[in-house]
């Protein structure tokens, strides 16, 4: 048997040192079934994770030791196109965050299953942010590098693991021979594990956005009208907005206002004189921002043909055509991989917010699945189709701090909001309400701190929501870094107005707490919406709790999720805590069994004291 250790950062020859360190790694190199094992002990000897390498390593020449905590970094290169790399790690006890987003969005991943799922970002499961990335409860992360053809199996042989399958296959290019890299690294527990993780490979944001979309509501006409709007509906819009005496942050005229889909002009039946409608909106106090995409439809001139001249589209692999179908029909999509491309999609934009006086805009799209498959990019350094979501959100990004994405890949350190993919108005794990709470966590925990909720009670794609799950959806809403409606309260009716405004004014009272949050993130990277567990990662309970967040690390929300209640129980980690509902103390860690919540109330907590808890 062969050992290395790893101490502090150091590579130590096992037969010469002892290791004093809190973790060590150990690496087995005998031959096991198909491979070698490797075990991640602390220093009593327990494991807290294991590994099986898929090939033979006759030295351990491919490892390596980094400063940020303790690492092992696996490389291994295929020899031929065909050939399946692959490597398995046990979970074990410990439950697991972080991943790809999702649909049914859970968490911890404990009960998650995946099987040779491509590891990219794509519409199928809603699957907007696909960081490769994985976070312990037992202070071990997990990073596979982007050059890597991903696929992943969680879950699927053996419960509580994850394998990580390199090959060349669909939706990756089948070109190049596979190779597969990834870092294990090990620290004092789970919060320390992330800090040094944000250092080492996530990153952290260069700035933070607009403070304005932060403190007030952005009011979309989306789910309340879809494609049935024009000039006169917007204004009405704007109209019952301020009757009702809601702020806003800004309006945003959603889809269909073009006269092609990638025509990036506004038709005239619809909008006559787009310039006036803006300058109507803002003399009312709105900013306006409108709904943009990435695509030309066919038959949508003499601007596809113009961008079908210059090759500035995405081909598929055989160069043979640029034709994708996506939501809104058949067309083309923009290759950002390609400089030039970028610049002329950019200039087209700046040029319409001048003509037609608009503020900004919200960026739909970005998904390579979208694109024709496989696809094949300008991009010559990066071979892997995702390059395509980070270069159209880095063409995107300079458009300012006041834009939203619903993409993102290594994107960390863009100042902007990254947008929930579309929530179902409905209660349950099938991207509803419950999703809401766990895709915050998600984000906030693979590097994305600035989380767009999706639109308030959901798009209403099976019908519109109901006023419970309205309002309920609003009060989980509140403590996240923005408001954003659609549906609207007095389509219900007076009480359902009175509650949401005083959400709506609750959360424009924390917003300086949220935008100095914004700001810690830009400094260190912290997460603005931690998971419960950050107060105190070693505590079991917390870890696995799905339905509560953090504010910062001082305020605990812990929102009714289930339709018809009225109730719920609420776990408050180590602290004292103040019942913001029932204006009392309560020392924790304890459970709250049964805690009365009527329609009109949420329940949160503000931590009065601290625990000395890294």
């Amino acid at each position: 048997m062969a050992q290395i250790f790893l101490c502090a950062g150091v590579i130590l020859l096992a037969s010469l040192m002892t290791c004093h360190a809190a973790i060590s790694v150990t690496l087995d190199l005998e031959p096991a079934d198909h491979g070698q094992l490797f075990n991640l002990e602390n220093e009593d000897g327990s494991v807290i994770l294991s590994g099986h390498i898929g090939r033979n390593l006759e030295t351990p020449d491919n490892l390596k030791a980094t400063q940020n905590g303790s690492c092992i970094n696996f490389s291994s290169i295929g020899t031929e196109l065909n050939e399946v790399l692959e490597d398995c790690i046990d979970f074990g006890d410990a439950h697991w965050y972080g991943g790809p987003e999702q649909s049914r969005q859970y968490w911890p991943l404990d009960n998650v299953t995946f099987s040779e799922y491509s590891y990219v970002t794509k519409s199928q499961d809603n699957q907007g942010i696909a960081e490769r990335y994985w976070l312990s409860s037992a202070g071990v992360y997990i990073y596979v590098e982007p050059d890597v053809p991903l696929f992943i199996d969680l879950n699927n042989h053996v419960n509580k693991s994850i394998c990580f399958i390199a090959k060349s296959s669909a939706p990756y290019l089948s070109t190049e021979v596979p190779q597969l890299k990834y870092k294990v690294c090990a620290s004092e527990n789970a919060k320390e594990a992330h800090k040094n993780a944000v250092l080492d490979v996530l990153g952290k944001p260069e700035g933070y956005p607009d403070e304005r979309m932060i403190t007030h509501p952005i009011w979309s006409t989306w789910a309340r009208y879809k494609r049935d709007i024009n000039d006169s509906v917007i204004v009405n819009f704007a109209n019952e907005i301020l009757s009702n005496g809601f702020n806003n942050s800004q309006l945003e005229i959603d889809d269909q206002w073009e006269i092609c889909y990638g025509a990036m002009t506004f038709n005239k039946n619809k909008f006559p004189d787009p310039k006036n409608l803006t300058d109507t909106l803002k003399s009312m106090g709105f900013r306006v921002t409108l709904w943009v995409h990435p695509f030309i439809n066919i038959l949508c001139d003499p601007w596809l043909t113009e961008a079908t001249d210059n090759a500035y589209l995405v081909y598929n692999n055989t160069g043979n055509t640029t034709l994708t179908t996506w939501w809104n029909g058949i067309g083309s999509a923009i290759d950002f991989t390609n400089p030039e491309a970028a610049e002329w999609h950019v200039t087209r934009l700046k040029n319409l917010q001048e003509e037609a006086g608009i503020d900004s805009f919200k960026f739909d799209a970005g998904e390579m699945s979208w694109l024709p498959q496989p696809p094949r990019l300008d991009s010559s350094s990066y071979p892997y189709p995702d390059v395509y979501t980070h270069s159209y959100v880095n063409a995107m990004s300079s458009f300012g701090s006041m834009i939203e994405v619903r993409v993102a890949e290594r994107s960390q350190n863009l100042p902007i909001f990254v947008r929930m993919l579309d929530k179902d108005s409905n209660w349950d794990w099938n991207n509803g309400l419950k999703t809401l709470v766990t895709t915050l966590l998600q984000m906030n925990m693979v590097g994305y701190p600035f989380v767009l909720p999706d639109m308030i009670g959901g798009n209403g794609y099976e019908g519109a929501p109901s006023k419970e799950l309205f309002i309920r959806w609003l009060q989980a809403n509140v403590f996240m870094p923005s408001l954003q409606y659609s549906y609207v309260p007095w389509d219900y009716d007076d009480e359902t107005v009175q509650i949401c405004k005083v959400y709506t004014d609750l959360h424009a009272q924390y917003a300086d707490v949220i935008i100095n949050l914004a700001a810690k993130a830009v400094q260190d990277g912290s997460p603005i919406n931690p998971p419960i567990w950050w107060i105190d990662p070693s505590d079991e309970t917390a870890q696995t709790i799905s339905s509560e967040y953090l504010l910062g690390e001082n305020i605990l929300v812990a929102p009714i999720l289930d339709e018809g209640a009225e109730s719920r129980d609420i776990y408050l980690p180590q602290g004292q805590w103040h019942d913001e509902l029932r204006n009392e103390q309560i020392s924790g860690p304890t459970w709250l069994r049964n805690y009365s919540v009527s329609l009109s109330e949420l329940a949160y907590f503000t931590r009065v004291t601290t625990v000395n808890v890294k």
